[in-house]
């Protein structure tokens, strides 16, 4: 790593208000990643059902398609108290889980999932709007690329340590390790200096406030782009990722090679995310989503080509191109929007980016029983191809463009 590279993250880090705020994504993100594979199991275990156990990530990822409204709630007071109060909540609702050990307690477990999901939208608005306040607008990139890397760097240990602990003490003591970690989280946000204005009283009606921001994202030459961009590429990345197993059985590997193209994938992510900082100041956000979009895009159509070499090399292709839209976005979403609307425009944000992820798994597990994946995969980098394309015109130009569209109409 250069010195370029490594200076802005050794300030991140040495930054008071910035540690914190990434220690408190790395904690509760660790006991996040190792619910998110032991409920599952739980399931299985208690039911013997596949379709029960897959009903576990549904309910966690089902409130994010309420991400306007729920973000309006991360902009009605202040961010430290509200991020303290969410993390406390979901520790104590973690807590009831000790109690299911049969096949007629899972409706608990699945209402905790579901509040668990909601809470996480609320959590991610109200935390990316206090680091705009707490991280030097600077250095915003280098933080949301350390965020990603630690974010990987979870998804990589966090299920195994959750899966270990389910084998040897069960489900409850994988929620009480959850627990924990968002106690640990509140000490961690309550140790926060953030000064903060308390939020003027809100005006309009509620979807008026709900479609803020929204309006705000359609409007802006940089953002909707983005924002568009995001959402197409998670779309064919979960696309992508349903044919993964289809790669290794042309491999002639067993479904566990799986696992090694994803460690590999996680490795591409986590260094992507320490140099997207000096790649954002150098390229800016568009052309580093581009060429972020455009590597995946290569990955994604070389995979068709059985070669072990190959495989392993558009592993790590696709985890460094995959997260560059991501974190472009967010950083821009935090440095293009007004504080008193950050809550909304990221959670809308997240929901316009994300949410095209599983409806491209639910498409890709269909479509991968019908045809050939080969083709599927070519036709797939294609498609990245001609998303990354608009994202290398100069930004003046994209204001040109954006100003002769009707930004005026209502997207919400």
């Amino acid at each position: 790593m250069t010195n370029t590279t490594a200076w802005p993250v050794v300030r991140v880090l040495r930054d008071r208000d910035a540690g914190l705020c990434l220690s408190g994504v790395v904690v509760s993100g660790f006991g996040t990643s190792a619910l998110w594979l032991a409920s599952g199991v739980w399931v299985k275990d208690l039911t013997g059902s596949d379709g029960l156990a897959a009903l576990c990530l549904l309910a966690m990822w089902l409130p994010t398609l309420a991400g306007p409204l729920l973000g309006t709630l991360a902009d009605r007071g202040r961010r430290k108290p509200l991020l303290i109060g969410v993390n406390l909540l979901l520790g104590a609702l973690l807590l009831t889980l000790v109690s299911v050990d049969a096949p007629g307690d899972l409706w608990l477990l699945y209402a905790v999932l579901f509040a668990y999901g909601a809470a996480g939208v609320v959590h991610d608005a109200a935390e990316s709007a206090l680091v705009a306040t707490a991280v030097d607008p600077s250095l915003l990139g280098d933080f949301n690329g350390l965020r990603m890397t630690a974010t990987e760097g979870m998804k990589l240990l966090a299920p195994l340590a959750g899966a270990g602990l389910y084998a040897a003490d069960g489900g409850a003591s994988v929620a009480l390790l959850d627990a924990a970690t968002f106690v640990l989280a509140t000490g961690v946000y309550a140790l926060l200096r953030v000064e903060e204005d308390k939020p003027a009283p809100p005006t309009g009606s509620r979807r008026e406030r709900t479609g803020e921001g929204a309006r705000h994202l359609w409007a802006h030459p940089l953002l909707r782009p983005l924002v568009l961009a995001g959402g197409t590429t998670m779309l064919c990345a979960g696309l992508n990722g349903a044919m993964v197993y289809t790669v290794v059985d042309d491999l002639g590997r067993s479904p566990a090679y799986a696992g090694v193209l994803y460690a590999v994938q996680g490795a591409g992510s986590v260094a992507v995310g320490l140099c997207s900082g000096t790649a954002l100041r150098r390229l800016g956000e568009r052309r580093f989503a581009a060429y972020g979009i455009a590597l995946l895009a290569v990955a994604v159509a070389l995979r068709a080509v059985p070669s072990d070499p190959l495989a392993l090399v558009c592993g790590a292709a696709i985890g460094a191109g995959l997260p560059a839209v991501l974190i472009a976005t967010l950083t821009s979403v935090q440095r293009e929007t007004p504080g008193p609307l950050l809550g909304r425009a990221t959670a809308t944000a997240h929901t316009l980016v994300y949410t095209p992820n599983v409806a491209g798994l639910a498409a890709g597990a269909a479509l991968v029983e019908l045809v050939s994946h080969r083709p599927v995969l070519v036709a797939l980098g294609v498609a990245l191809l001609v998303t990354a394309a608009p994202l290398f015109q100069s930004r003046a130009r994209a204001e040109r463009t954006v100003s002769r569209s009707p930004s005026d109409a209502n997207p919400a």
